[in-house]
């Protein structure tokens, strides 16, 4: 069984939107990461301290079947339009599902992130499919 949640996108602001959500729906974060949270690597530009507290990652469970994620976007991203600004998250119960789901909806798409190992310990990937939704395929096996 899979489940689909909404992932929302923010352009540095989305602390303060997920707080007003949790202010709506109640509840309590389930997890909150900041860009100072990722390794440091080659392959990510240095971020200035302001940048490095924008939010990588947050959860709001809403129902014990439904959860509202967001980040904000890498500093210098595709600035934010209507349409760019959500994501949907498929979290499924194993590799094989997440590996069937992503192939499945990359055909005709774009794959913007390969489903691999994270350094948060989920199998994930990112793509937007041929009809241009935006999709992240999770699957976390602890």
């Amino acid at each position: 069984m899979a489940t689909l949640n909404v992932y929302l996108n923010f352009d540095g602001n989305c602390l303060e939107a997920f707080k007003f959500y949790q202010s709506v729906f109640g509840g309590e974060f389930s997890h909150v990461g900041t860009f100072r949270d990722v390794p440091p690597s080659d392959s990510m530009p240095p971020l200035s301290e302001q940048d490095l507290d924008r939010v990588l990652h947050i959860s709001l469970p809403i129902s014990v079947e439904t959860v509202l994620m967001g980040s904000d976007t890498f500093p210098g991203s595709e600035k934010l339009t209507q349409g760019n600004n959500y994501t949907i998250a498929v979290g499924v119960s194993s590799k094989a599902q997440a590996e069937t789901y992503f192939a499945a909806l990359s055909d005709k798409g774009v794959v913007s992130m390969p489903m691999s190992d994270t350094f948060w310990g989920s199998y994930f990937g990112m793509l937007v499919d041929q009809f241009g939704i935006q999709w992240m395929i999770d699957f976390d096996a602890s």
